[in-house]
């Protein structure tokens, strides 16, 4: 089964934040067909997480073909985020970012195992 487009699972995921009351915002539009999210979770206390998509060796080729992501900062100040966020939009400036301000560091990814 294909996975479904960035540009809707954006779209989905930022709706279901605002469901849950949890302030989010699209900081960056990338490839609408298949391009990078990375989500940013501000937890409003000077640190920060950062998640990207899994990569690929982690997935079940059968599976259902849904996004998943790995944690790629945690803990961190929100300037290391940015800056590696700055190095993920050199390498690939299709990519999209999702940005999270929450105290719980809540963020409603499928994360790989």
């Amino acid at each position: 089964m294909p996975r479904l487009r960035s540009d809707f699972f954006v779209s989905a995921h930022l709706r279901r934040l605002d469901v849950a009351a949890i302030p989010a915002a699209l900081r960056r539009r990338g490839a609408a067909e298949a391009g990078a999210i990375f989500v940013k979770v501000d937890r409003l206390d000077g640190s920060a997480d950062l998640y990207g998509p899994a990569p690929q060796a982690l997935f079940d080729e059968d599976g259902p073909g849904e996004r998943r992501f790995s944690p790629l900062l945690q803990g961190a100040t929100p300037l290391d985020v940015e800056e590696r966020l700055t190095k993920e939009v050199r390498f690939d400036a299709d990519l999209w970012i999702i940005e999270i301000d929450d105290r719980a560091g809540r963020h409603f990814l499928d994360l790989a195992e």
